[in-house]
């Protein structure tokens, strides 16, 4: 477990300040993107998982644990995703017409979610290797590499005078007022308020032009950034910097209560499923993200509750959720075939997706059970129109 006493040798991710202060624990726990093969019996390997905050310039991020196996790009892009990434180029160059036919570049997510070929049929090209662009992207990437403020160097150093910098990430703000706890993992290095973005982002040459709220991952953020010098603000910026001042996420007694606000939820989630269990009814599951581990783990789930779940992406079959769970993933085919009562929906962040999917031939009837901010059940057109 991370003490206090880690702090004297741990710097800021995002300025390299040593003023940083633990502020959410969720002890040892599995790599996110770690999924085993089914019949692996464990017990599989964990880090402490734990958020800190910079008491200057405010980032949240993980502590000093460095994760040490490689993450396997299982995942299948989702056609929320998909379609976020069409509309979202639509939009910039709606708004910002000079981009159109622009030198480009994006720096890659292992979320997917890629401008690039959108912004090819409008006429861009791929800057070179040393060229500078006037549309730099960043969608859901950053936060994947361990030294926030570095990377965003290389961000404004890729950009070319008067150019534009986009940047989309899962917004501290909702993860703490949506009690979004299963986001926390290995590998997501900050979690990232508008104000430490506009901190940083400063330290860099770099200013937050303007800014729109995007549904993404359960709530986003898309940035725009120029150069100092060519920025002009707009009043979007002090919206959301107010929102956040409000909810008091760079107050770290504030962040505090999301480690209880946790363990409330995944107790909550153990009871309903030992609820519907005692009642006789089946409950499986719907997805296996890398948010799984943390929120199956801390609930207290294994296959005692939910017996297997299923995901759309064929390199998950016949392996499982790292950690004590062990609950094996399966084919989409074999939840539609088994007909649960209940299903409990993982990736909730699309859970909208998910019940069309199943419920397009007509679905069976199921209850779809969402476990965060607490669990609650979703309902269907068929159930709306009872």
């Amino acid at each position: 477990m991370v003490n206090e006493g880690d702090a004297v040798s741990f710097k800021c991710r995002g300025c390299a300040s040593e003023n940083v202060v633990l502020v959410v624990d969720v002890g040892d726990q599995p790599l996110a993107d770690y999924f085993p093969p089914a019949d692996n019996p464990g017990p599989d390997p964990r880090w402490p998982l734990s958020l800190w905050l910079c008491r200057d310039c405010t980032l949240v991020q993980l502590g000093p644990v460095q994760a040490q196996l490689a993450e396997e790009p299982l995942a299948v892009e989702s056609a929320t995703s998909r379609a976020h990434a069409e509309a979202s180029v639509k939009e910039i160059l709606r708004d910002y017409p000079e981009l159109l036919g622009t030198v480009v570049f994006e720096f890659g997510s292992p979320h997917g979610g890629s401008w690039l070929d959108h912004l090819y049929a409008a006429g861009s090209r791929l800057a070179g290797e040393d060229e500078k662009a006037g549309l730099v992207i960043d969608v859901h990437g950053i936060v994947h590499e361990p030294q926030y403020g570095d990377s965003l160097k290389l961000r404004a150093d890729r950009l070319a005078p008067g150019g534009l910098l986009v940047m989309e990430f899962h917004h501290l703000l909702p993860l703490f007022i949506g009690n979004q706890f299963d986001t926390i993992r290995h590998g997501h290095w900050a979690y990232v308020s508008l104000r430490a973005l506009q901190n940083i982002a400063a330290l860099h040459g770099l200013t937050i032009e303007s800014v729109q709220q995007a549904e993404m991952y359960g709530g986003s953020l898309m940035v725009m950034l120029r150069h100092t010098a060519d920025a002009k603000p707009d009043a979007s910026v002090d919206v959301v910097l107010d929102d956040e001042e409000a909810a008091g996420i760079a107050d770290e007694v504030q962040l505090g209560s999301l480690h209880e606000a946790a363990r409330h939820a995944a107790g909550a989630l153990h009871e309903e499923l030992t609820r519907h269990k005692a009642a006789g009814r089946t409950v499986l599951g719907y997805g296996a993200p890398s948010k799984a581990p943390v929120l199956l783990d801390l609930s207290k789930v294994t296959t005692d509750l939910l017996p297997f779940t299923v995901d759309l992406a064929p390199g998950k079959h016949g392996r499982r959720i790292p950690g004590a769970c062990m609950v094996p993933i399966r084919p989409i085919e074999e939840l539609k075939a088994a007909r649960p009562d209940v299903v409990l929906v993982l990736t909730w962040d699309i859970a909208d997706e998910i019940v069309a999917q199943l419920e397009a031939d007509g679905g069976w009837g199921a209850t779809y059970l969402v476990p965060l901010p607490e669990p609650h059940e979703m309902g269907t057109r068929r159930q709306d129109a009872r």
